[in-house]
């Protein structure tokens, strides 16, 4: 017997509000500076390299090329000439190493590596990265790589099954940079620093313009866009800008966003924002489940008569609907009519096509972003 289940949704009535009713957003919390912007001269830099980690055991490279010739190469760096094709790589794998680096990094100083495969290799487990030269941008050589890798996890295998955990072709070597060349920036040369606010918001930005006046005490901030604030070093902090940055980072401002909904279409997750409103509204909602079963009756022909066996389906077919009860909501929060959904039984699915259906009937006060 096959059973075949299909589930339709139940039309979701939503009624066009009649009356706006006015609610009073939720109390916003105040926030630092620091929390929501990002200041010039404190982003980080991305510097990357390739290498070989050796010392694998039996897990690296085994039909890349790349491996053979990267090996031959590092050899006659080192007075050795061989033949890359009479080379061996079970225990060496190429990699790309990667840093992020403060522009506050002086040489000397140290910083934490990625190490990830380029070829075959399955794991880096037990590897050793040797010295690998990490490169900007611009081409130039900030830092030099070199160490033992850490792995959080391991692959094993046979030929009949095979285990793993995490991912072993990825490994961390803290502290493994060691900054060579300074990134050419004068900090305390700036004569304005540059608050990029990490959402773009008009209210926002404008009390961060405020707050950094009041406290000031003259007009030094200006906003150029929606996201980006233009604060002037004041006479009493050039050349020393430590104290002023920090005086302006932990300035507290309520951040004001706009209402909206996301709704997750593969996860079934929705996220609703605090200043979500809908106006007054009446769903019905149901489920029509239609049932499926196949039967499948076999005739056998009778003794010598050269019949052939025929099969024959039996389809019992079954609908049932399932009523919910209306729901009406005060034109309040729309945290509260899912609430009401959930008592319901309604689903997450359930849930998402009844916020689509709301926000094409207009009583939706939000935007409703679907990813």
């Amino acid at each position: 017997m096959n059973t075949r289940r299909r589930h339709f949704p139940f039309p979701v009535i939503a009624c066009i509000a009649l009356l706006n009713l006015v609610c009073l957003a939720p109390a916003a919390h105040a926030v630092r500076v620091k929390d929501i912007a990002t200041v010039s001269g404190s982003r980080t830099n991305q510097f990357m390299g390739y290498g070989l980690v050796i010392g694998l055991p039996g897990t690296g490279d085994r039909s890349s090329r790349v491996t053979a010739q990267s090996v031959a190469n590092m050899l006659e760096q080192q007075g050795v000439k061989v033949d890359k094709r009479q080379l061996r790589t079970g225990n060496v794998a190429v990699v790309m190493v990667t840093a992020k680096l403060p522009l506050s990094a002086k040489a000397g100083s140290q910083a934490d590596i990625t190490v990830s495969t380029v070829g075959d290799s399955p794991s880096l487990f037990g590897g050793t990265l040797l010295q690998t030269p990490l490169k900007g941008a611009d081409r130039n050589t900030y830092a030099v790589a070199q160490g033992s890798l850490s792995v959080g996890g391991y692959s094993a295998g046979g030929s009949g099954a095979s285990a793993q955990k995490n991912t072993a072709t990825v490994a961390m070597v803290p502290g493994g940079a060691t900054v060579e060349r300074n990134v050419p920036f004068a900090f305390n040369d700036q004569q304005a620093i540059t608050l990029t606010m990490n959402t773009s918001d008009f209210s926002t930005t404008s009390q961060v313009v405020q707050k950094v006046n009041k406290t000031l005490g003259g007009s030094f901030a200006k906003a150029s866009d929606p996201s980006t604030v233009n604060i002037a070093v004041p006479p009493d902090y050039k050349g020393d800008l430590v104290p002023f940055i920090a005086s302006i980072e932990n300035l507290e401002i309520t951040p004001d966003v706009a209402a909206r909904v996301v709704v997750n279409e593969r996860t079934g997750d929705v996220v609703i924002g605090g200043n979500v409103r809908i106006s007054t509204v009446a769903v019905a909602h149901g489920n029509l489940q239609v049932v499926v079963q196949d039967t499948p009756n076999v005739s056998q022909p009778g003794p010598f008569s050269q019949g052939q066996t025929v099969v024959t389906p039996q389809t019992n077919l079954a609908v049932k609907e399932s009523a919910q009860k209306i729901v009406l909501t005060n034109g309040s929060t729309l945290q509260e009519l899912v609430d009401s959904l959930n008592k319901l039984g309604a689903t997450p699915r359930d849930i998402i096509s009844i916020i689509s259906t709301i926000k094409d009937a207009g009583a939706l006060q939000a935007q409703l972003i679907v990813q």
